[in-house]
C-alpha cells in the first residue's frame, strides 16, 4: 500500500509520464524498455497483468488527428515489437492491446496517447480483485523489467 500511496503521489506531482520520462537517462528507473524515432515503450508501473506495457509517441497530445502518418506507423510497430518480445519472455496465451481517448473512455493520462499492451492467460482474473480489491501479481516489477530489457537484444 505504501508503494502504490507514493506512486500515485509521484504521478500527480510528476505531470505527464509519457513527457517527462523519456526526457531523462534513467530508462531502468523509469521502466523504459524501447526508445525508438517517434515513440517509446514502458511498462506500467499500476499492471492489470505482468509485463502490461504502454507504447507511447514523444509528442503531447490526446488526439490521434495530430499525429503524423510517420508517428502512427511507429506506434503500431513498436507495439507489434513488445507484442513479440512478451510473446518471447514471458509466453502469453493472448493480448488486450488498445487505447483509451480521453478521461471519459478511461485514459488515467487523456492528454497524451498511448497503447496498452496486456498480456492475458487462460484463468489471470480470479476473485482477489473482486472481494479482496486487489490485484496479485506473481513477478515484480524489477526483476520483469530485467528479463524483458535482456530480450530486447534478441528481437528482429
Amino acid at each position: 500500500m505504501q508503494y502504490i500511496q507514493a506512486a500515485i503521489k509521484n504521478k500527480m506531482d510528476e505531470g505527464c509520464i509519457f513527457c517527462t520520462k523519456p526526457q531523462v537517462d534513467e530508462d531502468r528507473k523509469n521502466f523504459i524498455l524501447l526508445r525508438d524515432k517517434t515513440c517509446f515503450a514502458m511498462m506500467n508501473l499500476f499492471p492489470y497483468n505482468p509485463g502490461h506495457l504502454m507504447v507511447a509517441a514523444y509528442k503531447h497530445t490526446g488526439e490521434l488527428d495530430d499525429l503524423t502518418e510517420t508517428e502512427l506507423a511507429d506506434l503500431m510497430l513498436l507495439t507489434r515489437r513488445c507484442k513479440r518480445l512478451l510473446k518471447a519472455i514471458i509466453a502469453p496465451e493472448a493480448f488486450n492491446i488498445g487505447m483509451n481517448l480521453g478521461r471519459t473512455a478511461g485514459a488515467g493520462f487523456a492528454d497524451h496517447v498511448h497503447i496498452h499492451i496486456v498480456p492475458r492467460w487462460n484463468g489471470d482474473t480470479n476473485f482477489m480483485p473482486v472481494l479482496g480489491e486487489t490485484k496479485v501479481i506473481p513477478e515484480g516489477l524489477d526483476p520483469l523489467y530485467q528479463r524483458l530489457k535482456a530480450g530486447v537484444a534478441n528481437l528482429a
